[in-house]
C-alpha cells in the first residue's frame, strides 16, 4: 500500500476549504433563565467577522452550547456586513461614537505605528483591515457596547471625495452674479 499525502491516504482526502472571512470570538457568557424548577443555562457569543479589506460585521447569538452560539453569531454577523473606507492601512480621519455607556475615539496613524488599541476595539480594527490606528475607550468596558461603538465610529468616517474644505465651501456659497463686475455709471460733469 503506497502513501502519497501527509495523512497517509491516497486520493481520498477532501479539498480543504479556505475561509473567506476572519471570524473572531470576542466574548462568551453563560446566561441563565429562571424557571419554576430552577435555572436554565445557555451561552451567548459575541463574534466579529471581517475580510481584512474594509468589510466587517458584528453578531450576537445564544445557543444551548458554545459551538451553536458561535455558529449562529457568525451567521448574524455575515448578514450585517458594513463596508468601511480604509486608506493605505489606516483611517481617513478621526472619528468617535457612543453606544450606551461606551465611548470610543479612533484616529489615523502614520505607517509603522501599528494598532494601538485594546481588547474589543483592537479585534474589530484588525478584522476590518486597519493596520495603523490609535484608539481610546472611555466609559463602560462592556464588550458588546464597545464593539458596536467601534463599528459606529468606523461607519461615521467619510471618504475623501465627500470632504468639504474651506475653498470648496466658499466656491459653493458664491452665486454667479457675484463673479460679474458691476460698472457704476459716471456722473455727468464729475471730476476725475
Amino acid at each position: 500500500m503506497a502513501y502519497d499525502d501527509k495523512r497517509g491516504r491516497r486520493g481520498h482526502d477532501q479539498p480543504v476549504e479556505e475561509k473567506q472571512y476572519d471570524e473572531r470570538v470576542v466574548n462568551i457568557d453563560r446566561v441563565a433563565r429562571v424557571v419554576k424548577g430552577g435555572r436554565r443555562f445557555r451561552f451567548r457569543a459575541l463574534v466579529v467577522v471581517g475580510d481584512h479589506k474594509g468589510k466587517v460585521g458584528i453578531g450576537i447569538s445564544k445557543g444551548s452550547d458554545v459551538t451553536t452560539a458561535v455558529s449562529k453569531a457568525v451567521e448574524v454577523a455575515k448578514k450585517n456586513f458594513v463596508n468601511i473606507g480604509i486608506i493605505k492601512g489606516t483611517l481617513a480621519h478621526e472619528a468617535e461614537a457612543k453606544v450606551s455607556g461606551s465611548h470610543i475615539l479612533i484616529k489615523p496613524a502614520a505607517p509603522g505605528t501599528g494598532l494601538i488599541a485594546g481588547g474589543t476595539v483592537r479585534t474589530v480594527l484588525e478584522v476590518t483591515g486597519v493596520s495603523n490606528a490609535l484608539s481610546k475607550s472611555i466609559g463602560s468596558s462592556n464588550k458588546i457596547n464597545t464593539a458596536y461603538a467601534t463599528l459606529a465610529a468606523l461607519q461615521s468616517i467619510q471618504p475623501r471625495s465627500k470632504w468639504l474644505t474651506g475653498q470648496v465651501e466658499a466656491k459653493k456659497t458664491r452665486t454667479p452674479s457675484d463673479n460679474k463686475k458691476t460698472i457704476k455709471p459716471k456722473a455727468v460733469g464729475a471730476k476725475k
